[in-house]
């Protein structure tokens, strides 16, 4: 795949200007046919090292660059992600697996998160505190972290770069960027481009792809104030372990096992919409995805059933080919896994409805019935198009199965009646709970975040970016000094 700019990036990494990486360089492979786009420049721990202490001679500067100034720069990334659409988006359908559709409203959603980080910087930066002392003024404010890290997945690469990414700038932080590897070009070395293009000053970003060390040293440096993370939970907790040693501040947006709670007297149809957009949504590979269909008995079978006949109707294929519902799984090692839970699971006695089948890194849409608390398509984050069905028999048999994960991420209820849903969620262990929709929920300007192994109780959106991305100093003011008995 070519593009106008792409000698910029070939083979390169994005620190000081674009330059060779001290990690070898390394295929850009599209999922649907296994063909090379390009090669990317990795960096290791070296460059991370030489990226941090660069970050951090900028870091004053750009903090002390005006508010008005600091706005303008990401208005203009905002218009530039606009008008390089087309590219963008291209990748995102190449690079990740993307359909046409989705692409196109992960770019809208970044462009939102462009402008409310825009809109940061002239917002106020503190509040006056009463004081006991006469004369004493006290105020607390937010300053820079200094340098934030951020490791961003290959899902949504370009949207969960954004959300941390431009509210840490906003805020006059400089920020490094690791983005995955099978999503670099998208999620990140076309995001060095925004930014450069838009005037931001050098050394205040800087996007280094690579694999787990070159994550690790990130997480490391001493250098790096703060870590934003988001992906599984198990490397999850090993950075917070690192952070916690380190006393190191670190944002953590883990995995999901998110349920759909369906009460007797929801409609059936309104509620597999939203179960089958909840689990087949970029072919199930969303932290929110819709993993646990809980219905209740009397309208069980009607729903698995209802959800089986959508789950059919949807088309499975190359997404730059033809327009397709689900286009393909990331890698064979994610196909392997999600066949292997709906297989040990179909052993332990579910029934397949619908799909169950792959080609390549094609996977059909799937629908298990008769899914019990033992079973993996239960208890694991599943991470792929499917959707298991388990029976319940009363309101709290439902909230004791919603809860039954260590997991807290979304959730959602269907009812026609507004007071029993949301009673019910505040019953529900979940950073998220949406009444009469699906799980996979997001709104720019409202917090976003986990519970239990979903996360660390950090929120990305609104103003709890205000929280995330800086630190709350207390300053104390006499206009003349206190003589002390000593």
């Amino acid at each position: 795949m070519t593009n106008s700019n792409s000698c910029a990036w070939e083979g390169r990494i994005f620190s000081n200007g674009w330059v060779p990486g001290t990690g070898r360089v390394a295929d850009v492979v599209e999922p649907s046919t296994g063909e090379t786009l390009a090669t990317i420049g990795t960096g290791l721990a070296e460059d991370i090292d030489r990226a941090a202490n660069a970050a951090q001679r900028a870091q004053p500067g750009w903090a002390s660059t005006s508010f008005d100034k600091r706005a303008e720069i990401l208005r203009e990334a905002a218009r530039l992600l606009k008008a390089r659409a087309d590219e963008i988006n291209g990748w995102n359908v190449r690079e990740c697996g993307s359909t046409a559709a989705k692409a196109e409203w992960e770019l809208h959603a970044t462009y939102e998160q462009l402008l409310m980080a825009a809109a940061m910087p002239m917002q106020p930066e503190g509040a006056l505190y009463a004081s006991a002392m006469p004369g004493r003024m006290n105020i607390c404010r937010h300053v820079p972290i200094g340098v934030v890290g951020v490791i961003a997945p290959w899902n949504f690469p370009i949207l969960l770069a954004m959300r941390s990414v431009a509210p840490a700038l906003a805020v006059g932080n400089a920020v490094i960027l690791k983005p995955d590897q099978q999503s670099a070009v998208s999620g990140g070395l076309l995001l060095a481009q925004l930014f450069e293009d838009a005037g931001l000053p050098p050394g205040v970003f800087h996007v280094i792809p690579g694999g787990a060390a070159t994550g690790d040293a990130l997480v490391r440096h001493p250098g790096v104030g703060m870590i934003s993370f988001t992906g599984s939970t198990a490397v999850g907790r090993s950075i917070g372990e690192i952070c916690g040693r380190m006393l190191k501040k670190v944002a953590l947006e883990l995995g999901g096992n998110n349920a759909i709670v369906v009460l007797d007297d929801a409609d059936i149809d309104a509620a597999t919409s939203s179960g089958a957009w909840g689990a087949f949504l970029h072919q199930g590979q969303i932290c929110m995805q819709t993993g646990r269909h809980l219905v209740h008995r009397s309208i069980a079978d009607q729903y698995a059933l209802r959800l089986a006949e959508r789950a059919l109707n949807l088309k499975v294929g190359n997404p730059r080919l033809s327009p397709v519902h689900l286009g393909p799984l990331i890698n064979e090692k994610q196909r392997d896994r999600i066949d292997s839970i709906v297989r040990r699971s179909v052993a332990a006695g579910a029934r397949v409805l619908a799909g169950g089948k792959y080609e390549n890194l094609f996977y059909e849409p799937t629908v298990l019935a008769d899914v019990t608390t033992g079973m993996p398509a239960f208890t694991d984050e599943i991470f792929g198009p499917v959707a298991p069905v388990t029976i319940f028999e009363d309101d709290e048999e439902a909230v004791a199965l919603a809860n039954a994960s260590e997991y807290g991420l979304a959730a959602a209820i269907h009812t026609k009646s507004l007071s029993r849903g949301l009673a019910l969620s505040s019953r529900i262990h979940a950073g998220m709970v949406h009444v009469n929709d699906q799980t996979v929920n997001n709104e720019f300007h409202v917090p976003f975040g986990g519970m239990g192994a979903s996360g660390n109780g950090g929120r990305f959106g609104g103003p709890a970016n205000f929280h995330e991305f800086t630190q709350t100093q207390w300053v104390s003011a006499l206009d003349k000094p206190i003589f002390y008995p000593f």
